[in-house]
């Protein structure tokens, strides 16, 4: 064995035994092997000519480094899947373009804003009245494109989600050319082998009497990651800060990818239920988009219990409850809640929505026969204010001006009562037992049947978008992270420092310095 000093790299080398002695090893016989020695040599004092002996360690092996002699980590090469390594790097660099891409999320942010302007979902015959041909909006818009664009339902038309693919396929191709290689960059250990390397990058100085050594201590204490190798020392930190941008264009493509299944794969409905009665899900439930896909859950019942209501004191509707019971194929109930509004009850991936109410019947009595189940009617009034109203026959029937007694209301509390002839008769609450007469009959008003406005959706996108959201939000906080690169090279007694950071350019040489205070001046171990 022959030991060799490499000036970069110390290593062992088995020679071909048919070589000259000394000769050059063969490649076919060179075998490498990196050790740890600790040397003794002199430094020079170029101020007094003075010899300091000093101890010297050389650093373990390490992997592959880039060695540098210029300021600059360079290089870089791209990664990413088998998909975009096929695509010529002519796409990949005009998908990749900023102006495109910002011209894609704008031309998106446009389709959202004519979605929020034109009505969704509504009926060919709202469309035809509200944007007529003989009165086209702006001069030429019309229900004809409408139809033709798909905007009356823009979330799902192909122009919507077509700009939504191009986006996505403009994330993908700049964080395949552009931030994984910037990521591999900054992972390469640099070295800088001349003073004139490190002077030029955005912060350096020079200690006349320090240790390298000293520094990648103090350096390793502040968080940084330091390596060594000779006289040369690369220390960095915060290189989460370079993952940042591509976690940023996951977490968009998770949000696009989300609300692209919320708009073709979900499935909305919505149902008035009397209370007592009940319906089934999947008759309800009706598909937006062509990934909709109906579940077992569809198949199950929901009975109405109850349905209550509480008011302010000044009499105004507050808040409404249903009592449902959610029950499979073979009648058993498998769930059991009451919502009310901001408080839904979800099932099997569906989520049922307190949204409305509604007045279905009077139970009354009539000089003490029924109950007769008056069915109320809903009376167009002015304003939001709800009014309905029934009618209870009295003589005959069959008669071609059938008379009778009428009443109203506004909510479950009361019912407002008119004689036969259409004048003020009282007002009666239900469940009070307190009868009312009129033209010798006696009223009772047993009970106020209320209905439930319910609203059935499923949204298999929400957790998607939800998981994105989140993303953006940690991906942006991390970005903020400076990256902080620093070089050393010891030359004789001198220390050269150099470093840079992309962000928080201003206080990095007040950190620099602070770190530079802290390292201790070289101190003579012995004098020839």
């Amino acid at each position: 064995m022959i030991v060799t000093l490499n000036p970069k790299i110390l290593h062992f080398s088995k020679l071909n035994p048919k070589s000259p002695p000394l000769s050059r090893p063969s490649p076919r016989f060179h075998r490498t092997r990196t050790i740890s020695v600790t040397t003794n040599c002199k430094l020079q004092n170029p101020q007094d000519g003075k010899s300091i002996t000093k101890t010297i360690s050389l650093s373990d092996s390490a992997p592959p480094v880039t060695e540098k002699s210029s300021g600059g980590n360079g290089g870089g090469g791209g990664g990413g899947g088998g998909f975009l390594k096929r695509l010529p790097r002519k796409v990949l660099s005009v998908l990749s373009n900023l102006p495109l891409a910002i011209t894609e999320m704008a031309t998106i942010a446009a389709l959202m804003a004519l979605g929020t302007v034109i009505e969704q979902g509504e009926t060919p015959e709202f469309y035809f009245d509200k944007y007529p041909e003989d009165n086209p909006v702006l001069g030429f818009f019309t229900w004809r494109w409408i139809f033709a664009l798909g905007l009356d339902h823009m979330y799902s038309a192909p122009i919507f989600l077509g700009m939504l693919a191009l986006l996505a396929a403009s994330l993908m191709a700049c964080t395949y050319t552009t931030q994984i290689p910037l990521v591999k960059v900054a992972r390469r250990w640099s070295f800088m082998k001349s003073d004139e390397s490190i002077k030029k990058q955005d912060f350096a100085d020079t200690l006349q009497r320090a240790s390298i050594q000293d520094l990648g201590v103090i350096l390793m204490g502040d968080g940084y990651e330091v390596f060594m190798k000779g006289p040369s020392l690369y220390a960095f930190k915060g290189l989460a800060g370079r993952f940042a941008p591509i976690g940023v264009h996951i977490a968009m493509l998770l949000i696009m990818v989300g609300g692209t299944l919320s708009a073709t794969g979900s499935f909305r409905g919505s149902v008035t239920v009397p209370q007592g009665l009940n319906f089934v899900m999947g008759d309800v439930l009706a598909p937006i988009g062509f990934l909709s896909v109906p579940t077992d859950s569809f198949n199950t019942e929901v009975h109405v219990n109850r349905f209550t209501m509480d008011y302010y004191d000044s009499g105004e509707v507050s808040q409404f409850h249903s009592d449902l019971s959610l029950r499979d194929l073979n009648g058993k109930e498998v769930l059991r809640k009451t919502i009310s509004v901001n408080d839904p009850l979800r099932y099997g991936g569906v989520t049922i929505y307190q949204t409305d109410w509604s007045f279905s019947a009077l139970q009354v009595t009539k000089d003490g026969e029924g109950p007769f189940n008056l069915a109320m009617a809903p009376i167009k009034i002015n304003g939001d204010k709800k009014l309905y109203g029934t009618f209870l026959p009295v003589g005959d029937t069959n008669a071609l001006n059938v008379k009778g007694i009428s009443m109203l209301a506004r909510d479950l509390q009361s019912i407002v009562v008119y004689d036969l002839e259409g004048k003020f008769a009282g007002i009666r609450r239900p469940n009070s037992k307190l009868p009312i007469e009129i033209d010798g009959m006696k009223i009772v008003i047993e009970d106020a049947i209320g209905s439930t406005g319910l609203e059935l959706k499923t949204d298999p996108g929400v957790p998607v978008v939800y998981a994105g959201f989140g993303a953006l939000m940690l991906t942006t906080c991390i970005s903020y992270l400076s990256h902080s690169q620093i070089w050393a090279l010891q030359n004789g007694t001198s220390l050269v420092v150099g470093g840079r950071t992309n962000r928080a350019k201003n206080e990095f040489p007040d950190d620099m310095n602070r770190l530079l205070d802290q390292v201790p001046e070289l101190i003579k171990t012995s004098v020839d």
